[in-house]
């Protein structure tokens, strides 16, 4: 039936002439049953077989395929088998392409492909030659906007089919509006749509265009399209096999990223045998070489040689995502799933970071499975011991991999076309609402490199300005030209948690950043602010570390007790594929230039502590395991809340008693905040009343005035200024650090949760330097120089002390000696046991008695605050130190008081205030005496107490040999 077949289609054939002169040249060759070689290439005069069908790809093949074989029924020009659907999905594609205006309402921004061209993709492709880049960024939006949404849907259910039919009509629009780019950059699997109206249109002949590749040519662009914007974003965890080859995106956080390497794409190969050269063999995911040589003489199936020069190569990187945090269900692991990027979208997802990646599930053999010892890389079912008759089950099922003949050596990967930034916070959807802009597509779709901390402010300003649409610009310029902005976004912060203003104030000037600096020598001065949070259970600690995470699109949380050392700096671990030690990024390398947040940080083992010593100063982490030598970078900014030892914070002692802290750790926190849970009847109604209505209205409870989204946009743009210091605010500065060392010197032991170091000067610096960008300025003015030390002595310097009590004259006459000595320690049970110890109606009497003997009121007792204790204490001790020190004699009573008070004039206003204040200095005096501080001298000896000639004597006071005046 095959032949009559045959001569029916030679008999109509007006070409069987040539193919039967082909056969008798082949024949006439064949010499003693030797097949000789021509010494010329092989002829491609043949071609006039497949001129009809249009396909150049195939003329060699069929002319070859005619030489040796005349009775065989495939030795015929076989027709390529056309996919009809493909062919009109690509002619929809490219009239789409070709057509389409940008809709201003949609975008909500000015037409943006008004500088080259009104068609929004057309514009697109032109600035591919101007910026000589090779990939077409398509908003899936677009597609969906058309009336008929046939294409749409084909692209989304048939992505993978389809993908090669969607490249060619992307090359035909290039090869008809650039043509010249399209010709320097020649794409070799597009020759067999070269012939298309729309080259032949603009006059490229297919001669010219494959006349045009270069040698040497492994860097030819590889023109690929990049779609976003798509309307669903799936999780890691819902990816199934049916939806392998579908368009669609997920969401995941990037945990690692390998190098990125060149990948075979097209390749040349020479035949062994023969020399004949194949191109273009397309890569399938593995090493694929041709079949069999096309040369039919030769029959070559084994020696093939891959011709490096004439194959094209792509970029390719491998990134290991992993689920994200909220979206792992209860009990679960997270799972991860590996993505492949190719070309120009290599490098956009960097380990930490959130993205949504977009492209199509595959199915990739898995090398890790493959490798393993016991397990043969086929599956089959194994007959070898099956048994005839009884047991036919044999030996039972010895796992999974013997199980019939199912082949467990496969598993999915997500060949990747478009990464962008995911900026959802957690809890909710992840979404993309990208608004491209032809003009200037990359920088509108977040695809550029993040800002380099060496780069000007202007610089930096401009290319994040250029990511932003119209109206957000307009609503920038009105946040950033209105009035107390800075405290307007303190209020705007954590808006659920109630009061804490300093703490916000703290946590939105980290979020800012001081400027980071590199001395000539290359050192490198750090600019990131480091908070530590210190109080009470329930004080919303963990709240404000939470909200931060979920606003940074860069932040890690952790838990102190739950962190080892490798896993808060990095580990170094055995690749699964290669076999060779790398390092894994730890939380602070994932945090880089952002936050990271460490619960419970008192709760760390001092071991893991000191790991994290080299990130908080140096910022960088250093390693020598297992061969790696390394110094990595980790700039990132920390935030701790701790709780005090013993549960509650006790006011009694020093911050560096009541947090279990080494002082190296204490001293590279730029900030501390106390955080006290006290009894207040009016903040408690308000606190209640605040958590009661967040309980009922959710949402609607707060209002804060601007938005997470608004707060995350300033914040970005502020964070590009780099602030300098005016000359005022310079010497205003160096002031304030010797006020500082000042009280530190005169503090008393303890005073201070630490001594104050030049960290503290810089401390200052920083946070006058994020002040200045939180109000976006380039100066540094004096103002924010007395912010920032207001703020730093607030959380600091004011350790709580407990109110000091000083007596009034009367109780001395009341209490004797015995119990003089008692009272000044903490022992307020020793006044009421004096009565129960005589026992019995005898100590009721003997109380009664003293009592009725003495009608002078009960002693009253004065509080005053420790610190205004403290500095009359000090004042009083440098007068009386110096008089000893030139006289070597004390002061009198009269006049050291008196001096005193010439010392308050200016504080004083009024008569009653200065005799209040006379008042208080005499108790503190004596007070003082009690304390071992002074010694009162009468007449000519020590006070020896007799009450009659007390008044009659003067009284002189000297430094008691005790007291340490070094310490004051």
């Amino acid at each position: 039936m095959s032949s009559i077949v045959d001569g029916l289609i030679n008999s109509d054939n007006p070409e069987l002439d040539l193919a039967h002169g082909a056969r008798t040249n082949g024949a006439s060759k064949m010499r003693n049953g030797r097949a000789v070689r021509s010494s010329v290439p092989p002829s491609e005069s043949g071609a006039a077989l497949s001129d009809a069908e249009g396909f150049p790809d195939d003329e060699v093949v069929g002319a070859r395929g005619t030489t040796n074989r005349p009775r065989d029924p495939m030795a015929r020009a076989v027709p390529r088998v056309l996919d009809r659907v493909g062919e009109k999905v690509a002619e929809e594609f490219e009239s789409f392409l070709d057509n389409f205006i940008e809709d201003i309402t949609i975008s909500g921004a000015p037409s943006s492909s008004a500088l080259t061209s009104d068609k929004y993709y057309i514009a697109q492709i032109h600035g591919l030659r101007l910026y000589n880049l090779s990939t077409l960024y398509v908003d899936f939006q677009h597609l969906q906007s058309l009336q008929n949404q046939t294409l749409a849907n084909a692209i989304q259910n048939d992505y993978y089919r389809y993908l090669p039919f969607l490249t060619r009509a992307l090359h035909n629009l290039i090869a008809k509006y650039e043509p010249r780019y399209f010709k320097e950059h020649r794409q070799p699997a597009s020759a067999s749509s070269q012939t298309g109206s729309s080259v032949a249109g603009n006059g490229v002949s297919q001669a010219e265009t494959q006349g045009s590749r270069t040698t040497n040519q492994q860097t030819d662009k590889l023109f690929t399209l990049a779609f976003y914007n798509l309307p669903l974003i799936s999780r890691v965890r819902q990816l199934r096999t049916a939806q392998v080859g579908k368009l669609l995106s997920i969401s995941g956080t990037a945990t690692r990223t390998s190098e990125v390497r060149p990948e075979l794409y097209l390749a040349t190969f020479i035949c062994e045998g023969c020399r004949t050269v194949i191109e273009n063999v397309e890569q399938t995911f593995r090493y694929t070489e041709p079949t069999q040589c096309p040369n039919l003489t030769c029959m070559n199936r084994q020696g093939w040689r891959l011709d490096i020069r004439q194959s094209t190569f792509v970029d390719w990187q491998k990134v290991r995502i992993q689920e994200n945090s909220s979206e792992i269900p209860t009990g679960s692991m997270p799972r991860t799933m590996d993505v492949i990027l190719r070309g120009e979208i290599v490098d956009r997802a960097k380990a930490g970071e959130k993205c949504v990646f977009t492209g199509t599930l595959i199915v990739v053999p898995d090398v890790s499975q493959l490798g393993l010892p016991g397990v043969r890389p086929e599956a089959m079912r194994d007959n070898r011991n099956t048994p005839r008759g009884g047991d036919a089950g044999g030996s039972g099922i010895s796992g999974l991999k013997s199980l019939g003949v199912r082949d467990l050596t496969y598993r999915m990967a997500f060949l990747a076309c478009m990464v962008t930034p995911d900026t959802s916070t957690p809890g909710q959807s992840a979404n993309q609402h990208l608004a491209g802009q032809a003009s200037n597509i990359l920088s509108s779709l977040n695809q550029t490199a993040t800002a380099d901390p060496q780069d000007t402010g202007d610089h930096a300003q401009d290319a994040y300005l250029q990511s932003l649409t119209a109206s957000e610009i307009e609503e920038l310029k009105h946040m950033v030209h209105s009035d107390h902005i800075y405290s307007r976004l303190v209020n705007s912060l954590a808006p659920m948690v109630y009061g804490h203003e300093i703490v916000k104030k703290g946590l939105l000037l980290q979020l800012m950043g001081g400027v980071s600096k590199v001395t000539p020598e290359g050192m490198a001065l750090r600019g990131d602010i480091n908070i530590c949070i210190v109080g009470d259970p329930s004080t919303s600690k963990s709240q404000f570390l939470k909200y931060i995470c979920a606003f940074l699109p860069r932040a890690v949380y952790t838990s102190g007790k739950a962190s080892s050392a490798a896993g808060l700096t990095a580990a170094v671990v055995k690749d699964e594929e290669t076999g060779e030690f790398t390092i894994e990024a730890g939380a602070l390398m994932l945090a880089d230039n952002g936050i990271c947040a460490i619960d419970e940080f008192d709760k760390m083992d001092i071991g893991d502590q000191v790991a994290i010593h080299e990130a908080m100063e140096q910022q960088t982490i250093s390693i020598a395991k297992a061969g790696i030598q390394a110094t990595l970078n980790a700039r990132t900014s920390i935030l701790a809340a701790a709780n005090p030892v013993g549960g509650r914070y006790n006011r009694r002692t020093t911050l560096r008693a009541n947090i279990n802290m080494s002082a190296p750790i204490m001293s590279r926190f730029d900030l501390f905040f106390v955080i006290l849970d006290e009894c207040n009847e009016a903040v408690d109604t308000h606190l209640a009343k605040h958590i009661v209505n967040i309980h009922m209205n959710r949402d609607a409870a707060v209002a804060p005035e601007f938005s997470t989204e608004q707060l995350q946009r300033y914040i970005r743009f502020a964070r590009t200024f780099k602030p300098e210091f005016t000359g005022e605010a310079k010497a205003l500065l160096v002031q304030k650090y010797k006020e500082l060392r000042a009280d530190d010197a005169q503090g008393g032991v303890g005073r201070n949760s630490y001594r104050i170091t030049v960290r503290q000067l810089e401390s200052m610096i920083r946070l006058s330097e994020a002040i200045a960008k939180a109000n976006c300025v380039e100066d540094v003015t004096p103002n924010f120089v007395r912010e920032a030390f207001n703020l730093l002595r607030l959380s600091i310097i004011s350790v709580e002390k407990d109110d000091v009590e000083v007596e009034d004259e009367e109780d001395e006459e009341v209490v004797n000696n015995g119990s003089r000595r008692d009272r000044e320690g903490d022992s307020p049970m020793a006044d009421g046991g004096v009565g129960e110890q005589d026992g019995g109606e005898d100590g009721v009497r003997g109380v009664e008695g003293r009592a009725s003997a003495t009608p002078a009121p009960v002693g009253r007792k004065t509080k005053i605050t420790y610190d205004k204790y403290m500095a009359i204490l000090n004042l009083l001790v440098r007068r009386v130190n110096e008089d000893e020190m030139t006289s070597g004699e004390g002061v009198e009573h009269e006049d050291l008081v008196v001096w005193y008070l010439e010392q308050k004039e200016e504080e004083l206003g009024s008569e009653e205030e200065m005799e209040a204040e006379r008042d208080l200095v005499t108790k503190v005096i004596k007070r003082m005496v009690k304390d071992n501080i002074f010694m009162q001298i009468r007449g000519e000896g020590l006070d020896g107490n007799e009450g009659s000639s007390r008044q009659a004597e003067k009284v002189v006071y000297v430094l008691h040999p005790n007291c340490a005046v070094e310490e004051m």
